[in-house]
């Protein structure tokens, strides 16, 4: 296995900030300022040195995306914020809507057992004496 390929794992940090610069298309001097504000938060080695994972390039892109889009770095910051907050609650969402179609499927499922097949039914007497 190629130590420098992180394709079995995307959250393995394998690449050196030099790597992890070119991969990402900026300097590594830029990728210092990212972390310093807080944008990406890149594992450390016992020795200190910055390593980045798959995950961390996409993030890396995903800023300079922003980036190119006229935003700084405060307004970068808040958009993943914002985006990560979606999708917590689209995967509470989900779940919560998982288990109210478990709920009424499990309903469903009470109200079959109480019916009544129709042959044996009872069939209400109707007087015959009784006007109507």
């Amino acid at each position: 296995m190629d130590p420098l390929s992180s394709t079995s794992d995307p959250g393995r940090a394998v690449y050196v900030i030099s790597v992890a610069a070119e991969l990402a298309g900026v300097h590594a001097q830029t990728l210092r300022i990212y972390e310093r504000k807080g944008l990406v938060e890149p594992a450390r080695t016992p020795g200190g040195s910055r390593r980045y994972s798959d995950i961390d390039i996409a993030l890396l892109r995903r800023i300079q995306e922003l980036t190119n889009e006229g935003l700084n770095l405060a307004g970068v910051k808040r958009v993943l914020d914002l985006e990560h907050r979606v999708a917590q609650l689209e995967a509470e969402m989900r779940d919560l809507q998982a288990a109210a179609t478990a709920t009424l499927m499990e309903t469903h499922r009470q109200y079959r057992r109480d019916l009544v097949p129709l042959q044996q039914s009872v069939i209400p007497w109707l007087d015959p004496r009784r006007r109507r």
